[in-house]
């Protein structure tokens, strides 16, 4: 992956996995607060939600910065 992820939301090298990116994380979290309003009604549908939930992510992680 060519753009900055945070490195990984939670590492355990033992499993020799390190699991998903904090952009991922990020992301997932955006999503989950997007979905509870019920009466949101995205641009083009589910895959606009998803689009914006990681221009927050990436919002959060230059805020990191």
């Amino acid at each position: 992956m060519s753009q900055e992820n945070g490195g990984y939301a939670f590492p355990v090298e033992k499993i020799g996995h390190a699991g998903m990116t904090l952009r991922d994380y990020f992301a997932a979290k955006a999503m989950q607060g997007f979905a509870a309003d019920s009466y949101a009604d995205w641009p083009n549908g589910l895959e606009g939600m998803a689009r914006a939930a990681y221009q927050w992510a990436d919002a959060m992680l230059e805020a990191r910065k």
